[in-house]
């Protein structure tokens, strides 16, 4: 007997409703030229970054895995640790994580791993230190990455690194990599991996805000990874240090995979300015989740236009981003870093200057080479919002 036909009733249909919507979710929302369409719109933004002669850009990645046979954990709780450069075609276009059909990546058309150097922990934090010195700004800034259920390393690798481009985040990247089995019938078993995980991500994060000359160590979060970010965040906070003693940026929460009333302990733990969540009431992964848990609410699915939930929002105290209308695909999981406005606002969210930033900032191109210097954004409002609907794109 197979396991699905072992699963419970509600859990079986679930899951061949998620399989069904995953071999839906390519044929939906494309054009002939390949470009997703945006709510109802072609996403046609040129290509962000170009190397020399069509080469990638390169970018460097430091990763913390906690994978077994991939480089990653000692099989004893305890992550692998690397420093891994991925290559970004020089084709890109905002949103996109260009991949190949079949058979190898060609590094000029696709996302690549281009090199791969693991490393043993004291080493691997030395080297985080040394690309952050000498940086200014928002640049000795640091983004670690929290992928969701389903998902492989390669994705995470590849999903972090187009976030950076797109985002044009010019700070030091990060990826926490949690065993998930990558495999869609594996949802119960990725939550229990991302439990296990929990002590290693909690203690990355303490020893990232402690590297000399960090600015802040902002936190992007996909889904399960949402809950597992807050687990950590929350014991931290127990400990004694609930802003990571200054050094806690922003934490964005996409498509938060979490129990409505579990976030509202977590949240507790954790001031509520520091948080932001991008929502959408037509997640179609979220609702199945919540089917799973018994029909229990997801945080990321919460609609602030609904009075209701509005309500639960607001107590929350979190800023809430809608992007509902961004869905890019049938199932609508993956819309904060798919649809161009999106990344362009996360990116937006990590490239405010503090008050004590120069009016200039060195911005390290993605390949890693020199710094060249550029004016910084101008301020934004400093008032966050409680709610923050993105508006649709204007069609081209």
């Amino acid at each position: 007997m197979s396991s699905l036909a072992k699963a419970p009733p509600t859990l079986a249909l679930a899951l061949r409703c998620l399989a069904a919507l995953a071999l839906a979710a390519p044929l939906d929302g494309c054009v002939s030229d390949g470009i997703a369409v945006v709510n109802g719109h072609a996403n046609n933004a040129v290509s962000y970054v170009l190397g020399p002669g069509g080469e990638p850009a390169r970018g460097q990645l430091f990763v913390a895995s906690m994978r077994l046979g991939e480089g990653g954990t000692d099989g004893e709780g305890h992550p692998g640790f690397s420093l891994d450069s991925i290559g970004v075609p020089a084709n890109h276009r905002v949103g996109a994580i260009e991949r190949a059909s079949f058979g190898e990546a060609d590094s000029k058309r696709h996302f690549a791993l281009l090199s791969h150097r693991s490393m043993e922990e004291v080493e691997f934090l030395s080297e985080i230190a040394a690309h952050v010195s000498g940086r200014v700004g928002v640049s000795s800034d640091i983004l670690l990455y929290v992928h969701g259920f389903n998902t492989s390393l390669d994705e995470a690798r590849f999903r972090i690194a187009q976030i950076v481009a797109d985002g044009r985040f010019t700070g030091v990247p990060a990826l926490f990599a949690w065993n998930s089995k990558g495999e869609l019938f594996a949802y119960e078993s990725d939550k229990e991996s991302a439990t296990v995980a929990r002590d290693a991500l909690e203690k990355l994060i303490v020893d990232l805000s402690h590297t000399p000359g960090v600015g802040r160590v902002h936190i992007l979060a996909h889904s399960m990874g949402s809950w597992l970010t807050m687990e950590a965040l929350r014991s931290i906070s127990i400990s004694g240090h609930p802003d990571l003693d200054g050094k806690l940026g922003e934490v964005m929460l996409a498509a938060p995979d979490i129990d409505l009333t579990v976030f509202e302990r977590q949240v507790a733990r954790v001031d509520p300015k520091h948080v932001s969540i991008f929502v959408a009431n037509n997640d179609r992964a979220l609702s199945l989740s919540s089917r799973i848990a018994g029909d229990r609410r997801r945080l990321g699915a919460m609609d602030p236009t609904n009075p209701r939930d509005k309500v639960e929002l607001d107590r929350l105290g979190v800023t809430v981003h809608d992007i509902s209308s961004f869905s890019t695909d049938f199932v609508g999981h993956g819309a904060f870093a798919e649809a161009p406005d999106v990344v362009h606002l996360i990116g937006a969210q990590l490239t405010v200057p503090r008050p004590a930033d120069a009016g200039e900032t060195a911005n390290p191109d993605f390949r890693g080479g020199e710094t060249s210097v550029a004016p910084t954004p101008p301020p934004a409002p400093s008032q966050k919002v409680e709610s923050q609907t993105l508006p649709p794109l204007a069609a081209k």
